[in-house]
């Protein structure tokens, strides 16, 4: 079951969802392989901190944050990765890694790749390392009203 403020929260906003389990994973793309979600419409959160402040970072599973691009996108002088002990008190239902990217039920502005709306509906994780919501896409911006921008690049791929 989704972490219950992430439920209430959909709830409370009569947003129609969908909850699915998965297999246990941790990777944004072995969460996507897991659930059988293409990874362009599973949408990973990424906790970034940017001149003292956390933000969310929110990204097609396959794809990962282009840090220059995004630090002009904040307006930061600043931008690194949070560490876990830098959020994990603000999602204290959350497994850490588990987090939705629901920055108005943490008190965190979101910022989220265009990428992501390019399809009906997104998947997120529910809090936990083993499940996901679905939900519609348009419904998700305007609940979380992310600014969208573009930061993202593609995964680079080893050669072999």
């Amino acid at each position: 079951m989704p972490v219950r403020p992430v439920t209430e929260f959909l709830d409370h906003n009569n947003v129609n969802y969908h909850s699915y389990n998965h297999p246990p994973a941790v990777t944004a793309q072995e969460i996507a392989q897991s659930a059988h979600i293409p990874g362009a419409q599973l949408a990973k959160t990424v906790i970034v901190w940017g001149d003292g402040e956390l933000a969310m970072a929110v990204l097609p599973a396959h794809q990962r944050i282009n840090g220059n691009l995004l630090k002009m996108i904040m307006k930061v002088r600043d931008l690194r990765l949070a560490s876990e002990d830098e959020f994990r008190e603000r999602f204290p239902q959350c497994e850490t890694g588990g987090m939705p990217p629901l920055g108005n039920l943490y008190d965190m502005k979101v910022y989220m790749e265009r990428a992501l709306l390019t399809d009906d509906w997104i998947a997120f994780n529910a809090g936990t390392h083993t499940e996901v919501i679905k939900m519609d896409t348009g419904v998700f911006k305007r609940l979380v009203k992310p600014v969208l921008c573009s930061f993202a690049r593609l995964h680079a791929v080893a050669a072999h």
